[in-house]
């Protein structure tokens, strides 16, 4: 038995208000739509993983994902200019990743980062 894959879901009232954020902001595809279920995706090939932690590092919150960009700074700047709410500033962490946290429009912490 192999894990092939691990898809987040996460609670939305309105599925197609993630259209904005995590389709046109972050620049994902949407697979899957069925109305009450939107699945966006990356062309890249991903190494299933599960991220358990009791904090989020730095003292923050777990948040309920991350997101590995090729530009943290690029994104971070055009996050601001959206408005959204930034959790946690742009910082360079000990062990070696350049992230921040906002959140999303459903309430959700999303890291954003850069290894």
């Amino acid at each position: 038995m192999a894990v092939r894959r691990i898809v987040a879901n996460l609670y939305a009232a309105d599925p197609a208000a993630a259209r904005a954020f995590y389709g046109e902001f972050l620049g994902l595809d949407v697979v899957m739509d069925h109305g009450w279920i939107l699945t966006f995706a990356s062309g890249g090939t991903m190494t299933p993983q599960l991220g358990v932690a009791s904090e989020g590092g730095s003292g923050t919150p777990v948040p309920v994902l991350s997101i590995e960009v090729d530009d943290v700074d690029e994104i971070y700047r055009r996050a601001r200019a959206a408005g959204y709410e930034i959790v946690y500033d742009l910082s360079d962490e000990p062990w070696g990743v350049r992230r921040f946290f906002l959140r999303d429009p459903f309430g959700n912490v999303v890291n954003i980062l850069r290894h």
